[in-house]
């Protein structure tokens, strides 16, 4: 898992370089990023080129359809926001420092998978 945690001043789109800078850094052999249209424009395209070339951006959009639909590739992400936000911690941001955030999603991260792991409550 890997994941930034920065300042509220600091637009999705440029954390998401900063991510995917470190990201692909490790694991280089990853061509396919699944992204909200908060991701698309020039700004993010140019910067993920600059960081990695070989990355192939699909921008998931919403449905805007006046009821529910399930949208392909849309739901790993709500879902797993939704697991994480189940730990009481996470639901609400009460930390004072990044390095504290990013700590406790560490934790609720490594708990969800031992869960799914082990299959049983944890």
């Amino acid at each position: 898992m890997q994941a930034i945690v920065h300042a509220a001043d600091v637009q999705d789109r440029d954390g998401g370089v900063l991510l995917m800078a470190s990201l692909f850094g490790l694991y280089p052999f990853l061509l396919k990023l699944y992204a909200d249209s908060g991701y698309q424009g020039p700004k993010f395209q140019d910067g993920l080129a600059y960081v990695c070339r070989q990355v192939n951006v699909e921008i998931v959009k919403r449905s805007d359809a006046g009821r529910f639909v399930v949208l392909p590739r849309r739901w790993i992400v709500e879902r797993t926001i939704a697991w994480l936000n189940r730990c009481r911690r996470l639901a609400k941001d009460w930390e004072r420092f990044n390095r504290n955030a990013l700590a406790f999603l560490r934790w609720a991260s490594i708990r969800l998978m031992i869960r799914k792991l082990c299959q049983t409550s944890v």
